[in-house]
């Protein structure tokens, strides 16, 4: 009975990681490639095999559009409308993707929405947004939840070393993150840690109905966890691990977050423990594999995980963090006046201003600073930052900066303009 059930189980994973399975939601979705429905005979077709250990050459993403979806060449050309190119174009790997067709718009701007949940530029606005006008507290520690999830899920990725689904039969609707291994998917993680994590540090310390807090929660998972199947970029097998190893760490930290929090704020030898464990789980990330654009992922969460962490203690030690005492909870959400909409703009405009141009003057100077540290040439920055020595310290650096701007020096600056 057991050795049935195993073998059940087995079967029912090798049938939820086959990209043949992606294809079918892609097309269900209208998303069409252009590139002949049945590969040659050259291996192509098992590139996204469970077990496999090699990462899916970056030919793969760059080949012609000569072939159209029905896979018959010639120069007659589809509707240009619904005619589109791979998102977010790789400019480390080089990778620029393969045409295809959109036949639901809904569902691929949709879609792009989920996906974008999961990347940089939706963490670096929702994490401000929401410590300097919503809650502090609540925004400090999901960005310990985040951090995490990233380094055990990158970690995990490069432990394992499955290739991304293959391509044909998959369209890359994305290609950023093909050079990337695949299982689990930390898209999926922080996708479900993130709402989840909200949810479980708000109820009770913000008035709303539970159903709807877990409705919310629960929408915003599923969402970004069903685009990185539409994406290309994952198997169904590898969302469902990332779904529910999220929900793993998660429940871990439900347990601990409280006291790492404390700790950062008045720990005597807290700044020196912030900075060596860190920087330790960074180079253990980067151990474990050859380059990938995951290893700047890693090395960029734990960067912006140990400035935040580093601003708490100082804020507490200067006196400036202003968590709110536990007799005034739950709070009862404000009424959205105009006076209410526009101070919170305006903070949130000037802070994000504020960060993306620390952001840029930090990457512009620590590049060239590190090249020359090292003795290597700085005039091609891909090439540069493929080197270990570079890209951790730049992310580290650049990131823990932004960090530290963003709960420390962004708050301390709305003080002063009367703005807090």
């Amino acid at each position: 009975m057991a050795t049935d059930a195993i073998k059940t189980f087995v079967e029912t994973c090798h049938c939820l990681q086959d990209p043949r399975l992606v294809a079918k939601f892609q097309h269900l979705c209208g998303v069409r490639g252009t590139f002949p429905e049945k590969p040659n005979d050259d291996g192509a077709s098992t590139r996204g095999c469970p077990g496999l250990r090699q990462r899916i050459p970056r030919d793969d993403v760059s080949n012609g559009a000569s072939v159209h979806a029905n896979g018959v060449k010639g120069d007659s050309r589809p509707d240009e409308t619904a005619r589109a190119k791979p998102l977010r174009r790789n400019s480390l790997t080089g990778d620029v993707g393969q045409e295809f067709l959109i036949h639901n718009k809904f569902l691929f701007y949709l879609f792009t929405f989920g996906t974008e949940l999961g990347n940089e530029m939706f963490f670096i606005v929702f994490f401000p947004f929401l410590f300097w006008n919503v809650d502090a507290l609540v925004s400090r520690r999901l960005i310990v939840v985040w951090a995490w999830n990233l380094f055990v899920g990158q970690s995990t990725k490069d432990m394992v070393r499955w290739s991304r689904p293959a391509s044909p039969p998959v369209v890359k609707v994305e290609v950023f993150y093909n050079s990337e291994y695949s299982m689990p998917s930390t898209h999926a993680m922080t996708g479900t840690a993130i709402p989840f994590c909200l949810f479980m540090l708000t109820y009770g310390r913000w008035q709303y109905p539970f159903l709807f807090g877990f409705g919310v929660a629960l929408c915003w998972s599923i969402l970004v966890c069903v685009s990185r199947v539409y994406m290309g970029m994952h198997s169904v097998l590898e969302v469902i691990t990332g779904f529910l190893y999220s929900l793993l760490i998660l429940a871990f930290f439900h347990q601990v977050l409280d006291k790492i929090d404390d700790f950062y704020m008045d720990g005597a030898y807290a700044p020196l423990v912030i900075i060596l464990s860190h920087v330790s789980l960074g180079l253990v990330a980067f151990s474990l594999d050859s380059w990938s654009t995951s290893r700047g992922d890693t090395a960029q969460a734990l960067g912006t995980g140990a400035g935040t962490a580093l601003a708490t203690y100082a804020n507490y030690q200067l006196g400036l963090l202003a968590d709110p005492p536990l007799s005034s909870l739950p709070f009862a959400l404000p009424p959205l006046g105009v006076g209410l909409v526009a101070r919170s703009l305006l903070r949130f405009a000037i802070g994000v201003g504020v960060i993306l141009i620390t952001r840029m003057v930090m990457k512009a100077v620590t590049i060239p600073f590190l090249c020359r540290l090292l003795g290597l040439p700085a005039e091609d920055v891909r090439q540069a930052r493929q080197h270990m020595e570079v890209e951790l310290p730049y992310r580290y650096i650049v990131y823990s900066v932004v960090g530290f701007t963003c709960v420390c020096v962004v708050p301390l600056l709305f003080r002063i303009v009367n703005l807090a």
